[in-house]
């Protein structure tokens, strides 16, 4: 936007302008209520600048559904990489026209004495009657401080940071966290030729394809993704998940930890310490790998119930049988004497809404709303991991979540003006 177009109040600013701030700002156009978009960096960031290099997408491009603006490639059953999916999204903003500020940090908000929201920036101040945040919740990476204890020699990035092998020293990596985003950085890092030490955590993990289908077009088959929160059998626990480790790369395949080992891959029990010379694990490999395989077959058996339930005709089913097992659990690992010269930490991230004073949050400072509509009028949230159903953190469920709120904040506003007018 041009410095002439800025207005000082607003009936809504969004604050994020990822997938889900660009998808609030389109619904809110097409119902002609003024708005403003405040992005800290650029538009789509985090994919334009935190995904590594051989990136892709964990679920199929038929999934791609933002606003009117579904997956327009030629292979819907396929998994966009990196610039495939920076396009898509690029074609997306093309479409919204978000009237945008990029590079305003939102420093503050809070309700000032008119009963508007004061919105501090790095740019200014604005007020606005109602508030959406879409800045997701991966705010912080997360690094442990036993890391500040790791000799200087030793390189340490976080994922959003790693790209590929390259940008890495000479000698073995420790990737630390078995999730979507480690369990590829170290398929990725295998591949390339690196030795890996992969400190694996309880994330599951989830066939790619089985019994003739992609394990996702079951699952929605099934009605799994329709599924909101208040019906899951863990309510707003399910929010804590952590995502099954599969990857779209090559076409998209599953990932099997044990194989890697079988290949040369080293695997520990979650990282605990650093004692000044040994890397100390906790000793729970095998209940780990164990607890993903369990999930991987418990997903087979109940897309097995639902085919039979159905009568569909598709190939036999099976049980995943470890092909690998360890045969102690290590609990140490010389530092210098594996010739570790890197670590990628993959253990996640912290929301930060330490800007917002609202009474919104609960005990760990997470969000607490019904879909988005918190108790503080006039506070919403977008884009956040189930916040309504699985899609809403991804591509899937995010057009049917900013409808809706898109609609709360509708009827919001014209409350208001009935209450001026009366």
């Amino acid at each position: 936007m041009s410095i002439e177009m800025i207005k000082q109040h607003y009936p809504v600013v969004i604050v994020g302008g990822g997938q889900a701030g660009l998808s609030m700002s389109y619904r809110l156009q097409k119902k002609n209520i003024e708005h403003l978009v405040l992005e800290k960096n650029q538009l789509m960031n985090s994919w334009k600048t935190q995904r590594w290099d051989s990136f892709t997408l964990v679920t199929p491009n038929w999934q791609c559904d933002l606003p009117d603006h579904p997956y327009d490639g030629d292979d819907p059953k396929g998994f966009m990489n990196r610039e495939q999916t920076i396009g898509y999204l690029q074609r997306f903003a093309d479409k919204v026209k978000a009237p945008v500020m990029e590079g305003v940090e939102v420093q503050r908000v809070s309700k000032n004495e008119s009963g508007d929201y004061q919105v501090v920036t790095s740019k200014g101040e604005f007020s606005c009657d109602q508030l959406v945040v879409a800045s997701g919740g991966y705010h912080q990476p997360i690094i442990p401080r036993m890391a500040e204890r790791l000799p200087e020699t030793v390189v340490q990035i976080h994922s959003n940071q790693y790209k590929n092998a390259g940008q890495l020293p000479e000698g073995s990596v420790l990737v630390v966290g078995s999730g979507q985003s480690g369990a590829q950085i170290a398929e990725d890092l295998h591949l390339e030729g690196k030795k890996v030490f992969l400190a694996v955590g309880n994330a599951p993990r989830v066939a790619r394809q089985y019994r003739g289908k992609d394990v996702v077009e079951w699952l929605d088959e099934m009605g799994y993704y329709r599924t909101s929160v208040d019906q899951h059998p863990l309510r707003e626990g399910v929010r804590d998940n952590t995502n099954h480790y599969v990857t779209g790369r090559d076409g998209g395949r599953e990932i099997d930890l044990r194989k890697f080992a079988l290949e040369g891959m080293e695997l520990f029990g979650t990282l605990d310490n650093f004692d000044g010379q040994n890397l100390t694990f906790q000793a729970d490999l095998n209940e780990n790998l164990e607890f993903a395989d369990s999930v991987y077959n418990n997903i087979n058996s109940r897309v097995d119930s639902y085919i039979a339930e159905n009568n569909i005709d598709a190939p036999e089913g099976y049980q995943y049988e470890p092909v690998w097992q360890p045969e102690t659990e290590r609990e140490q690992l010389d530092l210098a004497a594996s010739g570790i010269t890197s670590i990628v930490w993959c253990i996640g991230f912290r929301p930060d809404f330490t800007w917002l004073d609202a009474p919104v949050f609960n005990g760990k400072g997470a969000p607490v709303h019904q879909r988005g509509i918190t108790q503080a009028a006039g506070v919403y949230f977008i884009g956040l991991p189930w916040l309504h159903t699985w899609g809403s953190g991804r591509f899937s469920g995010i057009a049917e979540d900013s409808l809706y709120l898109s609609e709360a904040i509708e009827s919001a506003l014209a409350d208001a003006d009935q209450s001026v007018c009366a």
